[in-house]
């Protein structure tokens, strides 16, 4: 059991350390598209140095902890008598859903991540805004599982969550509005 609790604890380390990658990265992305919004030589500065930040964050921290957050909850699932038990469960076949959709979600952030590399602007400030409120879905919904143990109750919790994020949502488009009249 000791070494079971070694492994949750590293995986547990890891999954908090690539949320926070990829909560990060989307706000970079945030920045750059702004950034190419700017005049010269401004753009090119905070483009370049975006681009770097991008690179070394997504290469040395987000990657590095989604790979090593997945192995040790392989380990945990398949190599322990916990894991075992646990995966016969009705909320961890809904949880494990929910992390096959922050796989697809780290993988639309690595596409990103290539374009704007190559300052390949597709998207605006506010398409990523919008884009960052899936990984802190993602988040509440497998943390509301893994707590609760109940493959229904976590939809009061993502429920909950959007319903935070359209009000948020509401709040910067009011915010927007205010900023843009006091300017005019």
């Amino acid at each position: 059991m000791e070494l079971y609790n070694y492994i949750k604890s590293l995986h547990l380390i890891f999954v908090v350390t690539w949320f926070a990658g990829l909560f990060y990265i989307v706000r970079l992305f945030v920045y750059h598209a702004e950034a190419k919004q700017k005049p010269q030589p401004e753009q090119d500065i905070l483009i370049k140095q975006y681009q770097l930040m991008q690179y070394r964050l997504w290469y040395i921290i987000s990657w590095p902890s989604a790979v090593l957050a997945s192995l040790f909850a392989f380990w945990m699932l398949f190599f322990t008598e916990v894991g075992q038990v646990w995966l016969n469960q009705p909320w961890m076949h809904v949880k494990l859903a929910f992390v096959f959709l922050l796989y697809l979600y780290h993988l639309k952030c690595h596409q990103i991540f290539k374009q704007l590399q190559s300052n390949d602007v597709k998207h605006s400030s506010n398409f990523f805004r919008i884009w960052n409120e899936g990984a802190t879905i993602i988040l509440f919904a497998v943390v509301f599982l893994v707590i609760l143990k109940n493959a229904i109750n976590w939809v009061f919790g993502v429920v909950g969550i959007i319903t935070f994020s359209m009000v948020l949502m509401l709040g910067f488009k009011l915010y927007k509005k205010i900023r843009a009249k006091n300017n005019s």
